[in-house]
C-alpha cells in the first residue's frame, strides 16, 4: 500500500492526486471541524482564528506537522513530486478540507493508532478499544476516533507513518514482520460551497458534502503448520482467519442474492471489518480489491485460494451512489469575485489609493507643481492662438502627470516588494521561532520523561532490593529447615538401623527358641511312640502266650496217651538293660528281645552280585551343594518305597532332612535290612543312622550338641533296640524317620 523507495504505492499516489487537485481551493485550518458524530461543522473566520491561536498557545497539544517542512527521509523517497497528476472536474466554487484517521482491528477489537494516550511509566495502561456506531444517515463509523486535518501529501503521509509505527507486528516462520491486525487508513474530504459573493463559505451544515477513501490493509491468512504459531500468535492467527472467513461469507451471500434473487441476511456483524464497511457493500460506496500473491511454489495452495476468492468478488455488483447537488447558486462565483478584486486593486493603484481629508495640502502642492493654465477666454471666433496654447499646456501637464504616475507606481511596487520581503522574513522568523519552541518543548518532554523514567527505575531498584532481602531471608530459613530436616532424617535412619538390628537379633532369638521347643517336643513324641510300641508288643506277647497254651491243650487232647507236659512259660522281656542306661538316654521302653520275624532260611544270598540298596529320597528333600554327597552303588532310587523295589534289594536307606537348632539343614541317612515276612510281604529293620550337616565356623552354638560325648553311642544303641514290625500285606513295611 505504501510502495517502495523510488516507487510510491497506492497511498502516496492517491494523496498526491487529491492535494494537486484541491490545492488552491483549500480552506484555512479549523474552518471545518468534526463533530464526533461522523459529521462536520462550519466555523466562521473569527472562531477559526481563535482555534488556531489556541492551538499555538497550548504547547501540550500535539500539532499537525507543517506543510512547509521537508518530508521525513524515512518515507520521502516514496513521495514523487515529478509525476504530478490532478483531476480537472473540480468545482472551483467550493472550499475543501482533508481529514485523515488511522485505526486497526486487532483480535476483533478496534484501536486508534493516532491517539496520544498519556504514558505512565510505573503503571502503563493498554490502549482502549473503540466501538462502532451508526450516524443519522445510517453510516457506520468509529466513535471517538482521532481525525487530523492535513494540508499536503507530506503532512498526511507523516501522520500515516506515525500510526504505522504503533501497528502490531510480530515475527513468524514465514515473515520477519508479519501483520497481526487489519489496518484502515481513512481519508475524509470535506466540501462546502461559497456564498453568492464567492468570498466566504456558506454557513449551512446541510450543504456540506463529505466523501471518504478507506485504504484497508488486510492481514494474510495463516496456516499454523507453516507459521509454527504458539500462544498469543496462535490466537491472533485464529482471529485473522475468522475475519477473512466472515468477509468471504458476506461476499458469497451477496453474490447468491444477486444471482438467485434471494434475500438472505448478510452476516456483517460477525466481524468488525465487515460491520464497518457494511454501507459500502449496500450501495453507499464503491469497493475495489487488490490481491497480493507470492509466486513461490510453496505458497501454491494459498495463492489458488486467494485467486478463487478474487474471481468470485468480480461477480458481485454494488449499486453506485447518486451524487446530491450542493446548492442552487450560480457557477463561477469565485472567479467573478477574484476578477472584481483584481480590478479594484488596479483602479486603486491607478488612482494612487484612497484619498483622505488630511491629504488636501499634499494634493494642492501636487497641483501647484504642474504648469499654470493660460487664459482661456475666447473673444473672437477667429482666435487661433488661445486654443493651441491651452492644448499645449494640457499636454504638458498630462505628460508630467504620467511621469508622476509612473514614478508613484515604481515607488509603490518597490514599497510593496519591500513589505512582501519583510513579511516573508517575518514569517520565516516566526516559523523558525515556532520550530525552536517545538524543539524546546520536545526537549522538555524528553527531560520530563527521562526524570520520570529515572524515578520509576529508582522505585523499581528499591523494590527489587527489598525483594532480594526477602528472598535472602527466605533462603536462610529454608536452609535452616533443610539442615534440621537432614539432622532429623539422619536420627531417624540411625533409629531405624538400630530397630532393624534389634529385630534381627529378636528373630534369631525366637528362631533358636522355636528350634529348642521343636526338639523338645520331638523327643517327647518319640518317647510316647516308644512307650506305645512297647505296650503293643506286650499285648502281642500275651496273645502269643494264650495261643501257645491253646495249642498245647489241643495237642494234648488229640494225643491222649502222650504224657501231659506243661510248656515252659516264656519269660517277659527284661528291663534290666533300660535300668542300666544313664539319665541322658531316651525314656522309651526297650523292645522285647525276641527272635527275628523271618526265618534265616529266607535271607537272600550275598554272593548273587553283592548288596543291593533301595535309596528312598522323598520329593520334599532339598539338594544341598555340599562337597560330600551320599553315593550308593547298585541302588534303586525311589521317591516312595514299594514292594517291587524292596523285593529286589536287601538293604534300605532313607534320606531324611530336618532343621537343626542352629538353623542349618541336617540330612540323616537311616539304614536298615530288608526281610521277607511270613505273609509274603517285606519288612525293614533299621540298624544305623548317619548324619550329614553343614556348620558355619564363625557361628556360636546355642546349645550343646546331643552328639557330643556319649550321644552317638546312645543314638546307635537306641537304633539297635528299634523293634521290627511286619505285616502280611503286599505293602507291609515299617520305617522310622526319627527313632
Amino acid at each position: 500500500m505504501t510502495g517502495s523507495p523510488g516507487e510510491g504505492g497506492l497511498l502516496p499516489r492517491s494523496l498526491d492526486m487529491l492535494f494537486n487537485s484541491i490545492g488552491p481551493f483549500q480552506a484555512k485550518r479549523f474552518v471545518f471541524k468534526p463533530d464526533d458524530k461522523n459529521g462536520v461543522e462550519i466555523q466562521n473566520q473569527v472562531d477559526a482564528l481563535l482555534e488556531r491561536q489556541k492551538r499555538d498557545s497550548q504547547q501540550s497539544v500535539p500539532k499537525t506537522p507543517s506543510s512547509r517542512q521537508k518530508a521525513d527521509p524515512e518515507f520521502a523517497d516514496m513521495i514523487s513530486s515529478d509525476e504530478a497528476c490532478k483531476s480537472e472536474n473540480v468545482d472551483e466554487d467550493c472550499c475543501y478540507s482533508v481529514f485523515v484517521s488511522y485505526i486497526e482491528v486487532y483480535n476483533n477489537y478496534i484501536y486508534d493508532l493516532l491517539e496520544d494516550a498519556p504514558f505512565d511509566p510505573i503503571r502503563p495502561k493498554p490502549p482502549q478499544s473503540k466501538i462502532l456506531r451508526e450516524d443519522q444517515n445510517h453510516n457506520m463509523y468509529v466513535a471517538g476516533c482521532t481525525e487530523v486535518e492535513v494540508k499536503s501529501t507530506e503532512e498526511a503521509f507523516e501522520v500515516f507513518w506515525k500510526g504505522q509505527k504503533k501497528r502490531r507486528i510480530a515475527n513468524t516462520q514465514l515473515n520477519r514482520e508479519s501483520s497481526r491486525s487489519h489496518s484502515v487508513f481513512t481519508v475524509k474530504l470535506t466540501q462546502a460551497p461559497l456564498d453568492a459573493d464567492g468570498d466566504h463559505i456558506l454557513q449551512d451544515k446541510n450543504q456540506v458534502n463529505v466523501s471518504q477513501l478507506c485504504l484497508v490493509d488486510l492481514a494474510g491468512s495463516e496456516r499454523t503448520s507453516r507459521t509454527r504459531a504458539e500462544g498469543s500468535r496462535l490466537r491472533e492467527a485464529g482471529n485473522i482467519n475468522q475475519s477473512l472467513m466472515t468477509l468471504r461469507t458476506c461476499i458469497e451471500v451477496l453474490r447468491e442474492n444477486q444471482m438467485c434473487g434471494t434475500n438472505k441476511m448478510v452476516p456483517y456483524r460477525d466481524s468488525k471489518v465487515t460491520h464497518l464497511f457494511k454501507n459500502y457493500f449496500d450501495g453507499e460506496g464503491k469497493v475495489r480489491m487488490i490481491v497480493c500473491v507470492n509466486p513461490k511454489a510453496d505458497d501454491y495452495d494459498e495463492t489458488m485460494l486467494v485467486m478463487r476468492f478474487a474471481e468470485m468478488t468480480q461477480e458481485v455488483e454494488v449499486a453506485r451512489p447518486v451524487d446530491r447537488p450542493i446548492c442552487g447558486l450560480a457557477a463561477g462565483r469565485r472567479q467573478r469575485n477574484q476578477v472584481f478584486k483584481d480590478e479594484l486593486s488596479c483602479r486603486l493603484e491607478e488612482r494612487g489609493g484612497p484619498s483622505n481629508a488630511d491629504d488636501h495640502g499634499l494634493l494642492n502642492q501636487l497641483i501647484e507643481s504642474l504648469p499654470p493654465l493660460p487664459p482661456c477666454e475666447l473673444v473672437d471666433s477667429a482666435d487661433d492662438q488661445t486654443l493651441p496654447r491651452l492644448i499645449e499646456v494640457l499636454e504638458r501637464r498630462h505628460r508630467i502627470r504620467q511621469m508622476m504616475t509612473e514614478q508613484f507606481s515604481k515607488t509603490a511596487n518597490t514599497l510593496k516588494s519591500m513589505i512582501q520581503q519583510f513579511d516573508s522574513q517575518l514569517n520565516a522568523k516566526e516559523t523558525f521561532l515556532h520550530d525552536q519552541r517545538n524543539k524546546l518543548s520536545e526537549k522538555d518532554r524528553v527531560i520530563l520523561n527521562q526524570r520520570t523514567e529515572m524515578e520509576r527505575l529508582e522505585k523499581k531498584s528499591k523494590t527489587l532490593e527489598y525483594k532480594i532481602d526477602i528472598l535472602q531471608k527466605t533462603t536462610d530459613m529454608y536452609e535452616q529447615d533443610k539442615r534440621s530436616l537432614q539432622n532429623e532424617l539422619e536420627t531417624r535412619e540411625q533409629r531405624l538401623l538400630r530397630e532393624l538390628s534389634e529385630r534381627r537379633r529378636m528373630e534369631q532369638r525366637m528362631h533358636g527358641m522355636v528350634t529348642d521347643t521343636k526338639l523338645k517336643w520331638e523327643k517327647e513324641c518319640e518317647r510316647r511312640v516308644n512307650a506305645k510300641q512297647l505296650e503293643m508288643q506286650n499285648k502281642l506277647w500275651v496273645k502269643d502266650e494264650k495261643l501257645k497254651q491253646l495249642k498245647a491243650i489241643v495237642t494234648e487232647s488229640s494225643g491222649g496217651s502222650c504224657p501231659t507236659e506243661r510248656p515252659e512259660k516264656p519269660e517277659r522281656p527284661s528291663r534290666e538293660r533300660d535300668r542300666n542306661i544313664g539319665q541322658k538316654r531316651s525314656a522309651s521302653p526297650a523292645p522285647l528281645s525276641t527272635a527275628p520275624p523271618v526265618h534265616p532260611m529266607h535271607r537272600r544270598s550275598h554272593s548273587a552280585g553283592g548288596e543291593k540298596w533301595v535309596d528312598h529320597k522323598p520329593p520334599s528333600n532339598l539338594d544341598l551343594d555340599t562337597v560330600m554327597q551320599p553315593i550308593i552303588p547298585n541302588a534303586i532310587k525311589v521317591s516312595t518305597p514299594n514292594e517291587k523295589a524292596l523285593a529286589k534289594c536287601h538293604k534300605y536307606v532313607l534320606r531324611h532332612q530336618e532343621l537343626a537348632s542352629d538353623g542349618e539343614i541336617e540330612t540323616k541317612l537311616i539304614k536298615g535290612n530288608v526281610f521277607k515276612t511270613r505273609g509274603g510281604g517285606q519288612a525293614v529293620q533299621f540298624t544305623d543312622i548317619e548324619t550329614l550337616k553343614q556348620e558355619c565356623p564363625t557361628a556360636q552354638s546355642r546349645k550343646r550338641r546331643s552328639g557330643s560325648g556319649e550321644g552317638p553311642a546312645q543314638i546307635e544303641d537306641i537304633e539297635n533296640r528299634a523293634p521290627v514290625a511286619s505285616t502280611s500285606s503286599s505293602y507291609g513295611y515299617q520305617k522310622r524317620r526319627k527313632p
